[in-house]
């Protein structure tokens, strides 16, 4: 365990420079990290926690997350371990509010972190960080935000909104790193699933008769009906991938996406697996490093299957994989071209990305290109004869 005094940093958003904080006293061995959105976002901050592990050997990481997603992170290593939420709790009555996030700060404040960051951003996550008596406390600059009366304990270590000079969301959940004045060693998100984790995926696969490099995993939903390529596209598309490459098709996502995934098992005239609920969410990152590539929607599992070094196909609407493209593995983005006709009508909420219909404007021949061309760039070349 480091036993080091490490000098915090607050960087200067003028640009002018950085001063020394008088934080810096006593060694590091916890350290929350608030991240209370999805998957994706999950994903991309488990860069940050690998940086710090680097940094603090022995640091106990501990993840405030969305109670669904727990298991991922203390499954694949990624955090010692969690407090979770409800996220219904936390959307209901004021009264239930109140005791959620009571309950909550109790069992924060168990802990005794020496370090809180926060790369949630919000006005619970901010009061939250004040409240749970970490000596460092990093959260972001923003010169249009006041301080509220709420805000007991601000940030004492600014980071830049993004740091390392990137644009990128990964450089947002990274740039605390560059405020504390700590080695960046680690720029991708990389998940390692542990042995158990890899025979339950292997396990599947035999029964539905997949063979490990040789199936393309497929995920068809997203948050947002507006962020899913059609169920029919994507079964032509899987079709035709299928018969030039001859690799088998496996289906996978949440057992609520069920709907979209009958729509492709109805259109597809291919043998299709169907996984769509018959493995947890910790378990997908293991069945991901098996599959030869992912084709899917901008979502969590797109992430997710990057971060195992699964070659990646993104389908993108409005949202720009410069900021939200796949990291970590070979990947095409494929995005429709702009400006466009706006093609959802009533349900298409733009200017916001992630309420956008854009990427049904995908035309079939673009993501079945890509996927053959990612493919082929992919393809492993035989070691030559010694």
């Amino acid at each position: 365990m480091s036993t080091s005094q490490p000098s915090f940093v607050e960087s200067d958003p003028s640009g002018a420079g950085s001063k020394v904080l008088p934080v810096c006293s006593g060694p590091v061995r916890s350290i929350l990290i608030l991240q209370t959105k999805h998957i994706g976002d999950l994903v991309l901050a488990s860069t940050l926690a690998r940086n710090l592990q680097l940094e603090y050997p022995g640091v106990r990481i501990v993840f405030l997350c969305d109670g669904r997603f727990a298991s991922l992170l203390t499954a694949n290593d990624i955090a010692s371990e969690t407090v979770t939420f409800r996220r219904s709790h936390m959307r209901g009555t004021p009264l239930r509010r109140a005791q959620e996030l009571v309950v909550t700060l109790v069992r924060l404040r168990r802990h005794r972190f020496d370090m809180a960051i926060d790369i949630t951003d919000t006005k619970t996550s901010r009061f939250i960080s004040g409240l749970v008596g970490a000596r460092v406390r990093v959260g972001y600059h923003s010169r249009k935000r006041l301080l509220h009366w709420f805000q007991l304990k601000p940030a004492n270590v600014k980071a830049k909104p993004f740091g390392y000079g990137e644009r990128h969301f990964l450089y947002r959940y990274l740039s605390p790193l560059e405020a504390l004045g700590i080695d960046l060693r680690l720029r991708a998100p990389a998940i390692e699933p542990p042995p158990f984790q890899t025979a339950k995926a292997l396990a599947l696969l035999d029964k539905f008769q997949l063979r490990p490099n040789d199936f393309v995993a497929v995920h068809a939903g997203a948050s947002f009906p507006g962020r899913r390529w059609q169920p029919e596209r994507f079964a032509v598309a899987i079709d035709r991938i299928s018969a030039e490459t001859g690799l088998g098709v496996a289906l996978v996502g949440s057992p609520d996406e069920s709907e979209v995934v009958e729509k492709i098992l109805a259109a597809a005239k291919t043998p299709i697996a169907n996984l769509v609920g018959a493995l947890p969410l910790e378990t997908l990152p293991a069945l991901f490093k098996q599959a030869r590539m992912f084709l899917g929607n901008d979502s969590g599992p797109m992430h997710m299957a990057a971060a195992a070094g699964t070659p990646v196909v993104g389908l993108f609407g409005l949202q720009s994989p410069t900021r939200w493209g796949p990291i970590g593995a070979p990947s095409i983005s494929v995005c429709p071209s702009m400006p466009c006709d706006c093609v959802g009508g009533d349900l298409c909420e733009r200017p916001d990305p992630n309420k956008a219909c854009c990427v049904w404007r995908l035309e079939v021949d673009q993501v079945v290109d890509a996927a053959l061309e990612l493919l082929a760039r992919t393809e492993t070349v035989p070691e030559a004869a010694v």
